[in-house]
């Protein structure tokens, strides 16, 4: 994990005060050791030895172990990173002027190959906690629906007004190519250990498997 990364990741821009050194030692400890063996079989002390710091400083910042995980997945995660790639997302992918919507699909599938890259511990904490903190779940929900879905929906509108792809439910259509974008990335980036798959010709396989699915034949 590249600990420079997840400290800018983790600072509150615009913030006059950005994390400490021992701050940012313990949100990165706890990333590493949360995503490794789950919130709930994780000790503080572990975290504070980890972070080369007294377990009474874990308690000087953060009131209890909840506490410090709502730091990271909450402010850190989804106030931050989350709505920041999202626009992202949206700048990269929706801002090129692409004519086709396989070339976007496809600025998509890798934007979020990136991403997924970079923040595997993260993306496991989310993954093994968010069914157990609705304030996780109505934040990924938020954004979600604030940042990404209005220019989404924009396109699939366009490109159903214009015939190119099926004129299903623009709802149906978006969880359609959504849960198929992530479930390919998670089961490669996230839980596989096979190193050694080709990611050009699976990327292609996934779009090929989206288009036959919402063109009109």
């Amino acid at each position: 994990m590249d600990k420079i990364y997840i400290k800018q990741l983790l600072e509150s821009e615009g913030d006059e005060v950005k994390l400490t050194e021992k701050k940012a030692a313990i949100l990165v400890a706890a990333i590493e050791i949360f995503a490794e063996k789950g919130y709930a079989a994780t000790s503080t002390s572990e975290i504070a030895k980890q972070a080369g710091v007294a377990e009474g400083t874990i308690f000087r910042h953060y009131a209890s172990k909840k506490e410090l995980l709502l730091a990271i997945v909450k402010p850190g995660i989804m106030k931050l990173a989350i709505p920041y790639f999202a626009s992202q997302v949206v700048e990269d992918v929706f801002g090129q002027g692409n004519n086709s919507f396989e070339d976007i699909l496809r600025e998509f599938i890798y934007n979020r190959i990136d991403f997924a890259k970079k923040n595997v511990p993260m993306i496991r904490i989310i993954l093994q906690e968010i069914a157990f903190h609705t304030e996780m779940q109505q934040a990924l929900k938020s954004t979600f629906l604030s940042e990404v879905y209005p220019k989404v929906e924009e396109l699939i509108v366009d490109l159903q007004q214009k015939g190119h792809i099926k004129s299903v439910p623009i709802d149906t259509t978006i969880r359609f190519i959504i849960t198929t974008v992530l479930g390919f990335i998670l089961h490669q980036y996230i839980f596989s250990t096979n190193a050694t798959f080709n990611e050009e010709v699976e990327v292609e396989h996934v779009i090929d498997l989206i288009m036959d699915g919402i063109q009109k034949s």
